[in-house]
């Protein structure tokens, strides 16, 4: 069982950034793959930005060239540094964590963007 807990969400103007962080538990953090995933008020839940065991990064369109995606296994730590905010990244941000075929999420964390 691996549990997530993600913080540093909040209220942002346009053009702000951010930095989430996801703590995970468990020994084996390193062998996991990550993701960090937003769902809007009637939209469904989508990939923001992925970063495997093995150091591979996926972005969805939409953030490219403004979200980062980063690990620190000594932490046990994910992040998530989100700069030039646009109020249509607006959402509750979810940690998923994979480990072997098997996901596990966070209990989610809102990020508003709004002047």
């Amino acid at each position: 069982q691996v549990q997530l807990v993600e913080s540093g969400g909040g209220l942002v103007q346009p053009g702000g950034s951010l930095r989430l962080s996801c703590a995970a538990s468990g020994r084996f953090f390193s062998t996991y793959d990550m993701g960090w995933y937003r769902q809007a008020p009637g939209k469904q839940r989508e990939l923001v930005a992925s970063l495997s065991s093995g150091g591979s990064i996926n972005y969805a369109d939409s953030v490219k060239g403004r979200f980062t995606i980063s690990r620190d296994n000594a932490k046990n730590t994910v992040y998530l540094q989100m700069n030039s905010l646009k109020p249509e990244d607006t959402a509750v941000y979810y940690c998923k964590a994979t480990m072997s075929l098997v996901h596990y999420w966070g209990q989610g964390t809102q990020v508003t963007v709004s002047s």
